[in-house]
């Protein structure tokens, strides 16, 4: 099983959008793709279509947690079947308790790493969906990845926030996973018609990209992205023929 991990520690960069289009997406290819929701805002969750996540009984807090008691997990556990052929397990705010609980647990990076090691024979992909952090449960998907895509809005500060992200990724590649690659830098919310976000993108391209892999694929700004979050449903079918949607299907193309 191929674990993608899409992480940035800034919010509102469209990691949630990214990740619910990426899994359903990779669906559409054939894939078996399971999503995980690892943020306590329960945003992945909400997005496809689970409103009142908090009155769920399994949550991914529940998993993790019987993985750090060492209990039992039944087979599919807490797995719930999304109807555009992915699978998710959900987050609720509980999963902000799990967070304290896990700077005193042992081998506190790769719990996550574990509950994987249960599931990897019925997936193709896990697509994790991160916090806006860079937190323990962030460093629990670094640990597990195998290649993390970074969604960055085309501002300059979003750029910037990128140097701390970097350092985090080398940090957990060089003592807790050697394998973990960055996938690629996907630019988000891009108005095209101004000079400005041109500017950043070449700033970016300029930046980074003789040693970071710059998807080809930008995701245009468009009130369209925001309805399929309420919608519960990807964008290829609140939208199929816009240019999100189409930005999108490019991504597929370049991830897979």
């Amino acid at each position: 099983m191929k674990t993608i991990a899409i992480v940035n520690q800034k919010g509102g960069v469209g990691k949630t959008v990214t990740a619910v289009n990426l899994a359903i997406g990779l669906a559409q290819e054939g894939k078996k793709v399971i999503a995980i929701d690892l943020d306590a805002q329960g945003s992945l969750t909400v997005s496809l279509g689970y409103n009142e996540q908090d009155k769920m009984e399994t949550t991914v807090s529940t998993i993790l947690e019987k993985i750090i008691e060492d209990e039992p997990i039944s087979h599919n556990e807490g797995i719930l079947h999304h109807e555009e052929g992915i699978d998710l397990i959900p987050a609720n705010i509980e999963l902000s308790g799990l967070e304290v609980t896990l700077v005193n647990t042992m081998s506190r990076e790769s719990v996550l790493r574990e509950y994987l090691k249960v599931i990897s024979n019925d997936y193709d992909v896990a697509v994790i969906d991160c916090s806006p952090s860079l937190g323990m449960l962030t460093i629990n998907a670094l640990t597990c990845a195998d290649e993390v895509i970074i969604p960055v809005q085309a501002q300059y500060l979003s750029i910037k926030g990128m140097e701390q992200l970097f350092r985090t990724i080398g940090r957990v590649r060089k003592l807790l996973n050697p394998n973990l690659q960055i996938g690629g830098i996907l630019v988000t919310m891009a108005d095209m018609r101004t000079n400005y976000t041109k500017d950043i993108i070449a700033l970016l391209h300029d930046t980074y990209g003789g040693k970071i892999k710059i998807f080809d694929s930008v995701i245009p700004l468009s009130v369209r992205a925001a309805e399929m979050s309420a919608e519960g449903k990807s964008i290829y079918l609140h939208d199929p023929n816009g240019k999100v949607s189409s930005a999108y299907k490019g991504l597929i193309k370049e991830v897979v």
